[in-house]
């Protein structure tokens, strides 16, 4: 395997959101690549579709810091299609809007017309699940991954975060999720 370990357009899009990521901001960066690259395993991806994955890893939980919320999955989706408009890409907002929306799903994503959001939740859940969940990735490409980019603390403030939300709101515990 091949890490890509700096990608300049992920460079680009997150660095304005330093300051409000504040210190999260590398665990989140280190997210964003560990699942791209797990994405990049599990297929070989056109430049196209590269570009694709890398915008949409991006954006696909800004809203946890943006909105400051577990309910992090909608407001995700505008910052991703404000920089779609801005980089006149606006043809890709609903396959985009698809791969944020779609992340945390917990059945498979079919559309023949989409394939990259089923690679997309893979590519999450591999990194989520710290590796439990493989979807044919080896053990030994995951522990380079994790080697390379490492996880800051990104899990910890997860599970925080998401502990707090489940206090104020027992009756809407997990709404990243979807069927």
């Amino acid at each position: 395997m091949t890490l890509e370990t700096n990608i300049d357009l992920i460079e680009n899009i997150l660095a304005p959101y330093k300051e409000i990521i504040g210190k999260d901001y590398m665990a989140y960066k280190n997210h964003v690549y560990r699942m791209v690259n797990f994405c990049l395993e599990l297929k070989k991806c056109t430049k196209l579709e590269r570009e694709k994955l890398f915008i949409a890893a991006c954006f696909h939980d800004i809203g946890i810091w943006l909105n400051k919320t577990i309910d992090y999955i909608p407001p995700s989706i505008p910052p991703a299609v404000n920089y779609l408009k801005e980089n006149k890409q606006l043809d890709w907002q609903e396959e985009i809007t698809l791969m944020i929306e779609n992340h945390h799903k917990l059945n498979p994503f079919k559309d023949d017309n989409f394939p990259l959001i089923e690679i997309f939740r893979k590519g999450d859940l591999v990194d989520f699940s710290l590796g439990l969940f493989k979807f044919g990735i080896s053990k030994s490409c995951i522990k380079e991954v994790k080697q390379t980019f490492p996880n800051a603390g990104f899990h910890k403030g997860l599970f925080k975060k998401i502990a707090i939300w489940i206090l104020r709101h027992p009756f809407n515990p997990a709404p990243m999720l979807k069927w």
